[in-house]
């Protein structure tokens, strides 16, 4: 009996243990069991904590992949020694056990960079689905402090992928949180940035848009200044500049699990595992690599993305050469889909791109329901229906579904 230990519960991990399942049952090899450790009960979709009631983004795991036979262990892995080939980890009643494997997939993403600066304990983030709902609450707390400058006022820090989208969602929710107080008309969100332009590593092509959108929802710009400081009341920023802000949120960041540093390995500057083709940590055979936790090629000259677009992909490639790996069957080399971009813009809509010069392809409403559709439709997994979950974790089908426009 072989044993393929899946260490995730997000998109890599999920598709990583369903794929090796699919390609065990294809094989028809009935002695090779598949396990998948992670501390929480649900896979979390991440790429919806930015929004309103963060704690409802979440599918049950053992709903996913109890139907096809997964096994899962509750517990949070602290140590992986690869020359034993086993992992040590801590169930949820403090009691250590260990997981032996003949094939380990990491899949434990990645984890926002929380900076050492005065002030830092202030800060919320919507990395994690405590961390959003913590901010969400504090957020429907604000009508109860005394009225005063920064009650209603977000600074949101970091204007990348995540802090664009905060910022301008954070519009909308901060409002319908004043107006049953009187105070939708003092609701001002601030987005802080080191760099010289907001967005600097989305380029060039989406900006026009995304600056059009700041403006038209009133998100004010604070360009080539960092935090100095963080208070319950405000923060100061490195000009000097005093902003009056009862909430401050940080999403400047991120780098792999610190668990991939158990892999005697070659790590990239965001701490991810160099892999080969088939997703295989170099130097590392019996370990592969996926989601946020894997420095791979996405298209020449080119590595992944630290997103779910390269997460899903890489999790069926994953899983699928692992079990070939023990079944001795071919691998089969990582090939995701063409390399997109859709960012949301709040009540603004969103921009969508095509390609790593991200050629804007559409914008506004149009764009926003493409979002949608990724958001709330692509990137969930199917339920209590093993059948639809087998056949959507073969590596040869596309990740984006047919776009189908949802109702208004």
């Amino acid at each position: 009996m072989s044993n393929i230990l899946v260490v995730g519960g997000g998109f890599a991990g999920v598709w990583s243990a369903a794929a090796a399942v699919r390609a065990a049952r294809a094989a028809g090899a009935s002695e090779l069991t598949v396990t998948l450790v992670a501390p929480g009960d649900d896979l979390v979709i991440r790429p919806r904590l930015y929004q309103a009631d963060p704690d409802t983004m979440r599918v049950p795991l053992d709903r996913v992949l109890g139907p096809i036979g997964v096994r899962r262990v509750a517990a949070t892995v602290t140590n992986i020694d690869t020359a034993a080939r086993k992992v040590s980890a801590v169930e949820r009643d403090g009691r250590p056990i260990e997981l032996g494997y003949d094939r380990l997939v990491l899949a434990t993403g990645s984890q926002l960079v929380r900076p050492d600066l005065p002030g830092a304990e202030h800060l919320h983030d919507v990395d994690t689905m405590p961390a959003a709902a913590a901010l969400d609450a504090h957020l429907h707390r604000l009508p109860d402090r005394p009225d005063g400058p920064g009650r209603f006022t977000a600074v949101v820090v970091g204007a990348g992928f995540t802090g664009l989208e905060v910022a301008t969602e954070l519009v909308e929710r901060l409002r319908a949180i004043a107006e049953p107080v009187g105070a939708a008309g003092s609701v001002r969100v601030v987005l802080v940035e080191r760099a010289d332009v907001v967005g600097a590593e989305l380029g060039a092509g989406p900006r026009p848009q995304i600056l059009k959108a700041l403006a038209e929802l009133g998100v004010e710009e604070r360009v080539g200044v960092s935090v100095r400081e963080v208070r319950p009341d405000g923060v100061t920023l490195s000009d000097g500049t005093e902003l009056p802000a009862a909430t401050v949120v940080w999403s400047a960041g991120v780098l792999a699990s610190p668990l991939t540093a158990a892999i005697p390995a070659g790590r990239d500057r965001l701490g991810r595992l160099e892999v080969d083709e088939y997703l295989r940590v170099v130097g590392v055979p019996e370990v592969y690599a996926a989601g946020d936790t894997a420095a791979a090629v996405a298209e020449e000259g080119h590595h992944v993305m630290q997103s779910c677009q390269h997460a899903l992909p890489q999790g069926r490639f994953a899983g699928h050469n692992v079990a070939a790996d023990l079944l001795g069957l071919p691998a089969a080399p990582f090939a995701p889909d063409p390399y997109v971009t859709c960012l949301d813009l709040g009540a603004a809509g969103a921009v969508f791109t095509k390609g790593w010069d991200r050629a804007v392809e559409l914008t506004e409403q149009e764009a926003k329901q493409r979002k949608r559709q990724v958001n709330e439709v692509w990137i969930y997994p199917p339920v209590d229906d093993a059948e639809e979950l087998l056949r959507r974790a073969d590596y040869r089908t596309s990740t984006r579904q047919p776009y189908i426009p949802l109702p208004a």
